[in-house]
Formats: structure tokens, sequence, C-alpha cells
């Protein structure tokens, strides 16, 4: 049995990469930028005094991402935060594919409306790889997340991976994706 490919996938395939390709001027399709993978991670602070913090945030993880997370422990003790060497202190998970594609289409139609105050992602959050990094405070704003049914609200930093040599490809593939940038204002 062959998986129907992601909503977005298709979009890339069919409109996104012939835009780009003739936008930069790439004899190549191969050399358009696209999207490697897409990280999630969440830090437990409160993992150093209640040990099944990061299992149910592992668990709040796998609903929002659609894959299972790993634990990550300390690496070595710190006193001045309490930390023992090998204590969970978060989670993780790194989506490919066909699910980064997925979890790409529900941040950004769904989950990023319903935060709060929220102008827009800043252009200023991308590195020198074409990569993109963005933070979220609340994780209920994924709707897979019961409001009742959780301990804590926790925060998560997403980080975009691409093929872009440079920040501004990558804006100009991410943004083809319909990532709500802010405006820049000039001054």
């Amino acid at each position: 049995m062959t998986q129907q490919p992601a909503r977005l996938q298709t979009l890339y395939e069919k409109q996104i990469r012939p835009d780009l390709q003739k936008q930069f001027g790439y004899s190549n399709p191969m050399q358009v930028p696209r999207l490697v993978k897409i990280s999630v991670n969440m830090g437990v602070g409160e993992g150093v005094s209640d040990s099944g913090a990061a299992e149910r945030a592992a668990e709040e993880m796998a609903l929002i991402t659609g894959q299972k997370p790993v634990i990550t422990k300390a690496r070595k003790a710190e006193a001045t935060f309490k930390l023992r060497a090998g204590l969970a202190i978060g989670c993780k998970v790194t989506l490919r594919r066909q699910r980064m594609y997925e979890f790409l289409d529900r941040l950004v139609n769904t989950a990023l409306p319903r935060v709060r105050d929220f102008r827009g992602l800043s252009t200023k959050s991308f590195d020198e790889g074409g990569c993109y990094s963005m933070g979220l405070t609340e994780q209920i704003v994924f709707p897979e997340i019961d409001y009742d049914k959780i301990d804590g609200v926790r925060g998560m930093d997403i980080t975009i991976v691409t093929t872009a040599k440079t920040k501004e490809e990558a804006q100009v593939l991410l943004a083809a994706f319909n990532l709500p940038f802010r405006k820049q204002v000039s001054k």
C-alpha cells in the first residue's frame, strides 16, 4: 500500500520548485532549495523534581508530531541547577519526508493562528546555512492537545533545516510554504 504524498509536498513539487528555479535562475531542478528535516525539542525544567515530567512531555510531543520522541538526559551533574547526570530533562524528535510536511502544514495552518498576540515570525531567526529556528511558548496551540488533560504548559523549539545556501533563499522557500513572516519596517 503506497501512501498519498502530503499536501505541502505536492505543492512543493508542482508549484514551489518550478517558481524558485525560475526566480533564482537554476539550470538543474536539484539545485532548488528544499526542506530536509524539522527538529522539535521540548525542555522539561521540572524534570529535576518530578521524574515523570519528561515522559508526560514525550506523550504530548508524540500526539503533536505523530512520531515517538527520544527522552534526553543530562550529560553531567550541575549543582547550581540541582541536576544529576542521567536525569531526564526533555525530549526531542526529528521529522523527515511525509511526517515533516504534515507537521509543517499543521503548524502553519492550525497552530500559529491560535497563538495569542501573534504578529508574525521574525526574519532574524535564520542562520548562515539556511536553517530557521523558532520557539512556541505553549504546546496547547496544537489541537491534538486536550487542555484539561495536561499537567503544565510547556514550550518547544522548532528548527526547520533546508538545503538553501543563503538566508534569502531559505526565507523565499519558507514563505512559499506560507510561513507568516513579519513585514520588515524600513527606518
